[in-house]
């Protein structure tokens, strides 16, 4: 029995060493606590600049790119940003083992939407992340070497060598990714808190 252990030991040390680094990475960013969204920041008409920098500091951090910015408005648009999947645990947009394991498997792209509101006293800050998936009309046949030129093959006329989909792919809209929003809050709360 024992020198079962002890052969089986490596193994099973090895084993449990990749569980738990990569469940530690999968569930890092799971959200704990409930913000409110919007968002109440204290600061008068002084301080817009100020908020609005830190507003785009954190959706930097979550690496969404901007792709509109209205300071008279107060509306930050970004751009669409692929959901990152199980094998890249660094990116902080899927929140969660269930949007990773869905990001891995599907195509999953989303897009957030903050507004900056003044008030009485202060600032609300909202935000507002929408969530697709990807629909293909058929099978993708995209392949690496059909367009490479081949040395056996006698003189050819076909000029669309590259064989891909034949119109591009459709999203359809998931909702809003409230889990998503709340890590966001979460995040904006301590920028704010740190004051």
């Amino acid at each position: 029995m024992f020198r079962l252990f002890q052969k089986f030991f490596p193994l099973l040390f090895i084993a449990i060493l990749i569980a738990k680094i990569f469940g530690c990475a999968l569930t890092g960013n799971q959200v704990t606590a409930r913000a409110n969204n919007p968002i109440y920041i204290t600061g008068g008409p002084e301080n817009h600049e100020y908020i609005w920098e830190r507003v785009v500091d954190v959706i930097h951090d979550y690496r969404f790119p901007i792709n509109r910015e209205n300071k008279l408005g107060g509306v930050i648009e970004t751009d669409y940003r692929i959901g990152s999947g199980v094998l890249e645990p660094w990116h902080p947009d899927s929140v969660g083992w269930e949007n990773r394991l869905e990001a891995t498997l599907q195509s999953i792209r989303r897009r957030a939407f903050f507004t900056i509101t003044q008030t009485d006293g202060g600032y609300m800050v909202g935000v507002e992340v929408y969530k697709e998936l990807e629909d293909l009309d058929g099978i993708a046949a995209n392949s690496a070497g059909g367009a490479t030129f081949q040395e056996d093959a006698s003189l050819r006329r076909d000029l669309d060598l590259v064989v891909g989909q034949s119109k591009p792919s459709g999203w359809i809209l998931q909702g809003r990714d409230y889990v998503l929003e709340q890590d966001i809050a979460n995040r904006l709360n301590k920028v704010f808190s740190r004051q």
